[in-house]
């Protein structure tokens, strides 16, 4: 037994014998032997069962792991899981069977009385690149870790002689690699930081990504998932998400509805028809009908007659009378 639980021990007996006094003698035989008695199943339990051959890890299972190195890292976890019991885990002991292995980020670890243990392995999952050297989403420099597939390039920053970034800048971008969802993950070619639009995603084959700061990554993220998805931002040269409610494709073609103008008038100069609601203030002479003419306008001055055409299909006036030599005009009457 330690000295702490020794000592534990004589302080809840000194407890119960200054309170044994005022109770009957009866009473004070039976918590007397209830105190020995707990005193021994402690001590049994610290000595004997806690490390006791009847508890001993004889089953192992080991999940989560996913890399290259799946089934070293199993072989280590369960070499070391077989010298403990299920009572008495050590799991700093654990931790230190794969601390060769940097993609182990955690272990959760669960004993299932009497002799099985289960040990499920949380991955560093490599996000990016820095300075040729993968690193995690949360900044955790993965040296010796073999990198599968294609990781976007963050410029180094700070110092890469510890096992994390030390550059906030450097440590931002990251973060940003490391929340991007699975789908995009291939497509990421580099994340760089620059003076007004802060932190920017390049994208192979795709507009560039501007997130501004490491602020709500996975919101930005999902913005710039379901844009890409829309049909109506193809061709966009990039992706304003430092609004992440309110994304932002920019880069398109305008979209314009001119109405197309009768042929020739681009020749000849002629404005196009107006979009908007028509002026009453402005007559088009092509399309609008003749106004009826004003009679104190239109009257001819006196001694002028102007020869107006019959409308089409009206009678025609009677000749006027003329007199015996043919001239035109009334005769006047006899005098």
């Amino acid at each position: 037994m330690s000295a702490g639980a020794t000592f534990a021990g004589r302080r809840a007996l000194a407890r119960g014998a200054r309170a044994l006094p005022a109770l009957p003698p009866r009473m004070r035989r039976r918590l007397l032997l209830l105190l020995v008695a707990s005193l021994v199943l402690a001590a049994g339990y610290q000595f004997w069962l806690r490390d006791s051959t009847l508890v001993a890890v004889e089953e192992v299972t080991v999940t989560g792991l996913t890399t290259k190195d799946a089934p070293r890292v199993r072989a280590a976890l369960a070499s070391a899981a077989h010298t403990m019991t299920t009572l008495h885990v050590e799991q700093a002991e654990l931790v230190r069977s794969i601390a060769a292995y940097p993609v182990v980020r955690a272990l959760e670890v669960r004993a299932d009385f009497p002799n099985k243990l289960e040990i499920h392995v949380v991955e560093h999952r490599p996000a990016a690149l820095v300075g040729g050297l993968p690193v995690a989403g949360d900044g955790t420099i993965l040296r010796g870790l073999p990198v599968e597939g294609s990781l976007p390039e963050i410029d180094a920053r700070g110092d890469l002689d510890g096992d994390r970034l030390t550059d906030p800048v450097t440590l931002h971008a990251a973060r940003v690699a490391g929340g991007a969802p699975g789908p995009l993950r291939g497509r990421l070619e580099r994340i760089e930081m620059r003076r007004e639009e802060g932190i920017v995603v390049e994208l192979g084959d795709g507009p560039e990504l501007i997130f501004g700061d490491a602020s709500r990554v996975r919101a930005k993220w999902i913005a710039a998932a379901r844009v890409l998805a829309d049909p109506e931002a193809a061709g966009a040269t990039y992706i304003d998400l430092r609004l992440p409610g309110r994304p932002a494709a920019g880069g398109l073609p305008a979209a314009t509805l001119a109405p197309v103008a009768p042929a020739g008038s681009a020749e000849l100069g002629a404005p196009t028809a107006p979009t908007g609601p028509a002026d009453p203030a402005v007559v088009d002479p092509a399309t609008e009908p003749l106004a009826a003419p004003d009679p104190a306008a239109a009257a001819p001055a006196p001694g002028y007659e102007e020869a107006v055409p019959p409308a089409s299909g009206a009678p025609e006036p009677a000749p006027a009378p003329t007199d015996s030599t043919g001239a035109g005009g009334v005769s006047p009457p006899p005098g």
